[in-house]
């Protein structure tokens, strides 16, 4: 569960400055996204909407007569230089982009939901206030044609640009479901995908006009590899409790899920407490209305609905191992490493290009469930407790000493919530703090990039060097928005190498590119109406740190320039 949830509303500043636009190449580069289908081109702005809404959440067939969900297209977004890593004085005017050594996606938080499990949270999300878009809305009746809609994107980019490999950084899952990771990977594989459960459910008769009807998925593009990370919500019920045998065992049943007031909520037995049926969707009808969801003394009858052994919940090491039955590369994405190699096996690194002198660390920087609870107990907090600091210690030490760039991808972020909030790091892992691993992260210069999902933020945030004459000891972090609320979005990153011995790295956000009158198109229209209906809205953009589209620069070391000078030359032979 997150504590920020924004929308996408903004007022766009264009910068009248030719090099935000763009930039001058220099040998065979294609950076920049010129192909009509990210937000460099083009962006999605919701309608306005009446000031007091007139529609409820719960409402979905009342939303387009009201006026919710409607959008049109606005104005791209360019390019924001970033200089926050450099010295005072540095000019980047003089510097010539020699070549792009790496290109690639990624995508998070994608949150494939089984609507009618029995084992949701719906009955809490009054409770959140804004926040209870995270357990409830009508743009979860759409989770799996959303993704299947970004891959057809990805697809298209590829064609005009291609990708080196792509990368999920966790959350793929809603609620740790077999049945939910599995149509997330079928999706990615290309196959027959029937996002029903229980019973089959036909709310108009007939193939391909709702929800619940089977569709063959495009999948991702055969050249193109792809990478997983753990969030979460993989291996959390709704990203934020241990599941107990109760719980598993009603997933699977035909009871809907009774538990405690479970908010600002520690102590475990409000598990077994029954005080609330948290309440399911009727999948039979068009809008999906909300059953069973109440407190349980009020209720006058709680409905069964029909089982299905495919929501059985997965432990993490099952959740892990289910990647190796796929039809994509590589296998096991990345998941796949001896026990001698690598004791953690939600971790691991790989080398994206052979001749190319940078690798990817994939951490698995989600609590344990082992973990006492902390705080409001929520399990929601990032952590490297368990040897996975060592791991990740180990893992920049050896490709510092190899002159190898380093990017870190992993679920949560680091450096960027408050203090004491449900996402900030883990105070009780005993390893280290929050600040004493980013002072770690500094020591190492060939350390470039942060990639993480999580808050479903846009956000980049800059790591400067604490020693002026040595500003390579520094590193960006980049969020990536989430597929599930509006906008539904994901992101490219190019890195290219510069004359002046420093890199950029090009970010670029991504709509999916949907077509009319689909059931993808529908699941858009419901994320933008509900965001206007919590009152959801982003601060004006450019501004802050939110950066939709960024060139962000990192100086490189010494060593680390001639080892990349040396690659540009062999690159271009």
């Amino acid at each position: 569960m997150r504590k920020v949830f924004s929308v996408y509303r903004f007022i766009v500043v264009l910068l009248l400055s030719s090099v935000l636009f763009g930039y001058g190449c220099g040998g065979n580069t294609k950076s920049t996204e010129r192909n009509g289908l990210t937000t460099l081109e083009r962006t999605i702005v919701p309608d306005n909407v009446p000031v007091e809404p007139s529609s409820r959440i719960d409402d979905p067939e009342s939303f387009s007569k009201n006026g919710y969900g409607k959008w049109h297209y606005g104005p791209g977004l360019p390019y924001q230089k970033r200089l926050d890593l450099m010295p005072k004085g540095y000019d980047h005017t003089k510097a010539v982009k020699s070549a792009t050594m790496l290109r690639f996606f990624t995508m998070t938080d994608v949150h494939i939901t089984d609507k009618e499990s029995p084992g949701q949270a719906i009955v809490f999300a009054p409770f959140l206030r804004t926040n209870g878009i995270s357990v409830y809305s009508p743009l979860m009746l759409y989770t799996t044609h959303m993704l299947d809609a970004a891959v057809s994107t990805i697809n298209k980019i590829h064609k005009q640009n291609p990708f080196d490999f792509g990368i999920a950084l966790g959350d793929l899952a809603n609620s740790t479901q077999y049945n939910e990771l599995r149509w997330f990977i079928d999706i990615m594989d290309g196959k027959n995908i029937n996002p029903d459960s229980g019973i089959k459910d036909d709310p108009v008769p007939g193939p391909g006009n709702d929800y619940q009807d089977e569709f063959k998925a495009e999948g991702l593009d055969k050249s193109i590899p792809w990478y997983a990370a753990v969030g979460n919500h993989d291996h959390f019920w709704i990203g934020s409790k241990p599941l107990n045998d109760r719980m598993k065992k009603a997933l699977v049943g035909d009871s809907i899920l009774q538990l405690g007031m479970i908010l600002d909520n520690k102590d475990p037995d409000v598990m077994n407490e029954r005080t609330f049926s948290t309440g399911t969707l009727d999948c039979s009808k068009l809008y999906a209305p909300i059953i069973g969801a109440g407190l349980t003394a009020k209720l006058k009858d709680i409905p069964t609905i029909p089982p299905d052994p495919n929501r059985r919940s997965l432990s993490k090491d099952e959740f892990i191992n289910e990647f190796s039955n796929s039809s994509s590369l590589p296998k096991g994405h990345g998941f796949v490493q001896s026990k001698s190699e690598n004791a953690f096996n939600g971790c691991y690194s790989f080398e994206p290009k052979s001749n190319l002198p940078l690798k990817i660390i994939v951490i698995d920087d989600t609590q344990d469930n082992s973990d006492a609870p902390v705080k409001e107990g929520i399990y929601g907090h990032g952590s490297l407790n368990n040897g996975r600091w060592e791991w990740l210690m180990g893992q920049l030490k050896t490709g510092q000493a190899e002159n190898k760039l380093m990017i870190i991808a992993a679920h949560v972020p680091i450096g960027v919530s408050e203090e004491n909030s449900p996402m900030d790091w883990n105070p009780a892992a005993g390893y280290a703090s929050e600040k004493e691993l980013i002072a770690q992260l500094q020591s190492f210069p060939n350390l470039i990039l942060w990639i993480a999902g999580h808050r479903h933020l846009n956000n980049v945030t800059a790591f400067p060097s604490k020693d002026s004459e040595h500003p390579e000891n520094s590193f960006w972090e980049v969020e990536t928005k989430s597929l599930r609320e509006f906008p539904e979005q994901m992101r490219t990153f190019d890195i290219v190498l510069n004359s002046d011995n420093t890199i950029s790295i090009f970010t670029v956000n991504v709509d999916p590119d949907i077509k009319e009158g689909s059931q993808a198109a529908i699941g858009r229209s419901y994320a933008i109406a509900s965001n206007q209906i919590y009152g959801l809205y982003e601060a004006p953009l450019p501004t802050g740190a939110s950066y939709y589209n960024a060139e962000l620069i990192k100086q490189l070391t010494p060593e680390m320039q001639k080892v990349l000078m040396n690659y540009s030359a062999q690159s271009k032979k």
